[in-house]
């Protein structure tokens, strides 16, 4: 394990510690961000807001993008323009972040649990179809779970790491099931599948941009659509549903605080315009990592077939779990962070009643997947 730390020292350049992933600021960031100052429009008003919603949808190719403060306002949003409400299920993943199940959460909702694929980590789409067969059936164009008699109203896939799941064949079941797709891409900004970015195969997708992000403000989120009445919908109910006025304050329905800031707008479109710079460095050192690790019979995690990955984090798949407790205890003693991935969402506390398929896949990767020093290479 000394080699493995004294390679990725090397790699990186440095004796000092090395974090997971850390942001690289290096571009106009802060001359963004004086402009900001000076403007006086620091807050959820300015033109930085809106030329990060115009030069996002133009990079990822959706009509429209609608910016929040995090990933996770993105995506409770974006469940809400779905249709999802309180009691209602959702079909998503145990190998996710836990942003994924709490915005489920937050409408009172209840996840369900599919497993995943283990070349990419994401949804498995055979599960998927296994589930609805096994317990589901269409009535009135509504997918009913004969278990529970509830309404399964969505399916939010999560693209791993910035590997993209098999997102195509994922749409076509859930609209066969009459399932609204919403894409958790919260990871995957600059990955593509089939030539198409993630994040717009659905009705809706969401984006983070929180500090360990490949771009990010600090915070930040984003909701994507083609769909222009649901676009609006995004804006009116991230700002409060205010309705437009010079000075009234009027309000038509439960909003969300769930503004952008245009100083952290500011940062973003200023890290929007290193996006495909860093994706280049992080492309060069996933194919140093995976020559390495060719040689130590380590398992390095690259993109699956028809993908083009960010490689937001970089990971191996150790052979169990006991060298995996011993690779993360050795490079973090040794000043190399790393980090297993997340425990099961289905294993957690909050989720533990939660209706599941056989999750054999998504156990194996939990007990063996680990993520390495990450960050653009300058």
């Amino acid at each position: 394990m000394q080699k493995i730390v004294d390679f990725i020292k090397q790699t990186f350049n440095t004796q000092e510690f090395i974090p997971l992933h850390e942001p690289r600021f290096i571009g106009n960031e802060k001359q963004y961000l004086n402009d900001c100052i000076d403007s006086n429009f620091v807050s959820s008003v300015g033109k930085y807001v809106d030329s990060f919603e115009k030069e996002f949808a133009s990079k990822v190719g959706s009509k429209y993008a609608i910016a929040t403060v995090n990933g996770t306002a993105a995506l409770h949003i974006a469940l809400i323009l779905a249709g999802v409400k309180k009691d209602d299920e959702v079909i998503t993943q145990p190998l996710t972040f836990i942003a994924t199940c709490n915005a489920i959460s937050y409408i009172d909702a209840k996840p369900i649990f599919v497993d995943v694929n283990l070349d990419t980590m994401g949804m498995s789409p055979s599960s998927l179809l296994s589930f609805l067969e096994a317990n589901c059936e269409i009535k009135d164009k509504k997918c009913i779970n004969k278990t529970t008699g509830k309404n399964i109203k969505a399916c939010v896939p999560m693209h791993t790491f910035g590997h993209s799941c098999r997102i195509d064949k994922i749409k076509e079941i859930c609209d066969t099931w009459c399932i609204a797709l919403v894409e958790d891409a919260a990871e995957s900004l600059g990955s593509y599948y089939k030539n198409k970015h993630t994040g717009t195969f659905g009705k809706v997708g969401a984006f983070s941009f929180n500090g360990n992000k490949i771009i990010t403000s600090g915070g930040g989120g984003v909701i994507v659509t083609d769909d222009e009445d649901l676009a609006k919908r995004a804006k009116h109910l991230t700002t409060t549903a205010k309705i437009p006025h010079q000075f009234e304050y009027v309000h038509d329905e439960i909003g969300y605080n769930y503004r952008l800031p245009n100083l952290n707008a500011a940062l973003l479109v200023a890290q929007l315009e290193q996006l495909d710079t860093f994706l280049v460095s992080k492309r060069t050192l996933a194919s140093i990592y995976k020559e390495f690790f060719s040689h130590e019979e380590i398992n390095f995690v690259t993109e699956p077939k028809e993908s083009k990955s960010n490689y937001w984090l970089q990971a191996i798949i150790l052979s169990d779990v006991k060298q995996r407790n011993e690779f993360l205890e050795f490079t973090n003693k040794n000043g190399v962070m790393t980090r297993p991935i997340w425990k099961l969402m289905n294993e957690l506390e909050m989720f533990k009643e939660c209706q599941s398929t056989t999750l054999e896949n998504a156990k194996y990767l939990e007990e063996r997947v680990v993520n390495i020093p990450s960050s653009v290479i300058l």
